[in-house]
């Protein structure tokens, strides 16, 4: 009589086991995004008060990289990211029309403004930043340039232009390739003068002896765009989940929290989406 072996097949098994583990990562991977957005948002603490709140909205995780504006659309263009968050419409809408993103987004806006000493030793103080710019070149002032390719470095690249002294800033003029917060660190500590958006401003601390000098002037407009990064062009980025996030920040829901985000009782952020 033959004696009975139970049946036993551990190539099975461990596939079996494999697939397990492989569709339970899969759906943990499948719970969180990358986004690429800019230091602004990140810096005026925006992002640590909406994401909790899409979180609760969709259940997805969304980890932020902080880069400039250029930066962040390079990340994207590598596919390194799922959904951009930035503000450099012009950059924004050719990133599109070039067929890295799916579609241009407006969700929302505040404004730059103009930092410096309180004494203004160059006297840049007033309602032109054209102006301010072409006495802060004139006086070989000493003016913080983030020069890292953001939203804000490509914005006072434009008034620059504007005020005819893009090639001329003054021996003054630096450039720091750093995000927002270090420039007004060093604007703080060398008694400079700084291009920074509101909302960074609103939440710096060490602010010295700054002050806004600038602010007011419609060519200061600061609009923000989101995209989802085409899946034409990077087959294996989460442009559903991504959507998820972009359908949710221009809904009543995510344009009522943005507009909810305040310091000091004073709003920086103010929502457009769909105008």
């Amino acid at each position: 009589m033959k004696s009975f072996k139970p049946f036993c097949a551990p190539a099975l098994l461990y596939k079996a086991l494999a697939a397990i583990i492989l569709v339970a990562s899969g759906s943990a991977f499948a719970q969180s995004i990358t986004m690429a957005s800019t230091t602004s948002t990140e810096q005026s603490g925006l992002f640590g008060y909406l994401l909790p709140e899409f979180k609760k909205a969709s259940g997805l995780d969304t980890k932020v990289v902080a880069l400039g504006t250029g930066q962040a659309l390079d990340m994207a263009r590598r596919g390194d990211a799922d959904v951009l968050f930035v503000h450099d419409q012009v950059a924004e809408e050719k990133f599109v029309a070039d067929g890295w993103g799916v579609k241009r987004y407006a969700v929302m806006y505040n404004d730059f403004i103009l930092v410096g000493p309180k004494n203004d030793p160059v006297g840049a103080k007033g309602k032109d930043i054209v102006q301010a710019l072409q006495t802060l070149a004139a006086a070989n002032g000493n003016f913080i340039s983030r020069g890292d390719k953001s939203g804000t470095h490509a914005a006072e690249l434009r008034y620059w232009k504007l005020a005819g002294a893009d090639a001329a800033k003054g021996s003054g003029y630096k450039e720091c390739g750093c995000g927002m917060g270090p420039a007004l660190n060093i604007a703080a500590s060398s008694g400079g003068y700084v291009l920074a958006d509101r909302g960074t401003w609103l939440n710096f601390k060490n602010r010295a002896d700054l002050a806004v000098l600038v602010e007011g002037d419609t060519k200061l407009f600061n609009q923000y765009g989101v995209m989802v990064v085409s899946p034409a062009k990077h087959p294996h980025v989460k442009s559903q989940d991504a959507q998820k996030f972009v359908d949710w920040v221009v809904s009543p829901a995510g344009q009522q929290a943005i507009a909810g985000y305040k310091i000091g009782g004073e709003q920086l952020f103010f929502p457009n989406a769909g105008k």
